[in-house]
């Protein structure tokens, strides 16, 4: 066979060598789909696959574990809006600033809730894109919030000796690992400023993905590594919250859905149930990062009984004292003015709030006795911050 005859024959067999390489290609990728699908029960990667980045639909994903309404619902006489208030709102958008009409905003920005209450009245209720009162929200981060009331309440009781208590007085194995945990304290992890490292972008290998997805929280959690010395640097880590569920179990003998339950959806007036997403049905531990589950109006609750310092009706579900501290511009005990126990403090107006992947938002005004709840499927706008100012203003009168 002459040189040009091989040549000849080579680019023929290309087409098929190429073929059967694609062909094998897809077999691989099709039986690792197929793999996927039916791990996603067991397995960090699983999930990441098939499941991408986070939505508001994840917690009809995850198992999960449910909490009874309260006994006594709280329940709210509604208000009524000054003349011309909540109408609408001024916008930033690439032409510059504008007026938009409220209730358009909110819808084209993926609200589902959007709640005032003021004076312990409701000013408005409104919900959007096929919600509904009785329809179920997810907390994403906002849980955190509630994570760090719960511990205030079982510092109250004595489960827990004080924010100043070693973490390993609770989690012992975690020193195995490495001396340095034994620096670390429940105030640090509150404060998100423990000095464990924590790595946010990409997936599914990085420690977002890992806190997020993997079927055995507990095991990541206690897998994680001291980074610089606790106290110094604010970092906001999803290994904290991980760290303080298991501080919870250990110390109250129970899951954290059960304290959550008794000792505050219930006490702050939960008119329905309510569910806190899990790991796996294998493991069964909360999503401590995220993953409380239940309507709009109850997740308002936590703002009123903030506002009301931690009290509702007759009952101190949480000492005066915890909320103060939870909330305050404060750096004497951390790194951070614009944080304190999982809790955003608005460095501009007396306000704090509670915010959640996707535009969750429980905002708090005490000069105001003014709670804003919104909730949506995205955010949708980059600075709802601006927006909740303009209603504060747009109540003030």
């Amino acid at each position: 066979m002459t040189e040009t005859q091989s040549a000849l024959t080579a680019r023929r067999r290309w087409p098929t060598r190429a073929a059967k390489t694609l062909g094998a290609v897809a077999i691989v990728v099709g039986a690792i789909f197929v793999w996927a699908s039916f791990s996603t029960g067991s397995s960090l990667y699983a999930r990441a696959l098939m499941w991408m980045q986070a939505d508001t639909d994840d917690w009809q994903r995850f198992p999960s574990r449910t909490m009874s309404p309260s006994p006594q619902p709280l329940d709210f006489v509604e208000g009524s809006l000054p003349t011309g208030a909540l109408t609408t709102i001024s916008v930033e958008d690439g032409d510059g600033e504008r007026v938009s009409d409220l209730n358009k905003f909110l819808e084209e920005t993926g609200t589902t809730a959007f709640i005032v209450l003021q004076n312990d009245r409701i000013l408005t209720e409104r919900y959007f894109n096929g919600s509904s009162r009785e329809a179920t929200q997810t907390s994403f981060s906002v849980a955190k919030s509630f994570v760090s009331t719960l511990v205030g309440i079982a510092i109250d009781e004595g489960f827990i000796g004080g924010l100043d208590d070693p973490l390993i007085d609770y989690l012992p194995e975690l020193a195995a690992e490495d001396d340095r945990m034994a620096d670390i304290t429940i105030r640090h992890l509150v404060s998100m400023s423990s000095g464990l490292r924590y790595v946010e972008a990409g997936m599914p290998w990085t420690d977002d993905s890992r806190t997020y997805y993997s079927p055995d929280l507990r095991q990541a959690a206690l897998s994680v590594q001291v980074n610089e010395p606790p106290g110094t640097v604010w970092l906001y880590n999803n290994y904290n919250p991980l760290l303080l569920g298991m501080v919870l179990e250990r110390a109250t003998g129970m899951p954290v859905t059960e304290f959550l339950e008794t000792r505050l959806w219930q006490p702050m007036g939960a008119e329905a149930a309510g569910s806190w997403s899990l790991d796996s049905e294998e493991s069964g531990f909360e999503k401590m990062e995220s993953g409380i589950n239940g309507r709009a109006i109850d997740f308002l609750k936590l703002g009123r009984l903030f506002l009301n310092e931690g009290r509702n009706g007759d009952r101190q579900v949480v000492t005066a004292a915890w909320v103060a501290e939870a909330t305050r511009r404060d750096t004497t005990t951390d790194p951070a003015a614009h944080y304190q126990y999982f809790w955003w403090v608005d460095e501009e107006r007396d306000a704090y709030y509670a915010e959640g992947n996707h535009g969750q938002f429980i905002v708090v005004v005490p000069t105001q006795e003014l709670v804003i709840l919104r909730m949506g499927d995205r955010y949708g706008y980059d600075d709802w911050g601006s927006i909740f100012g303009q209603i504060a203003d747009d109540l003030a009168g």
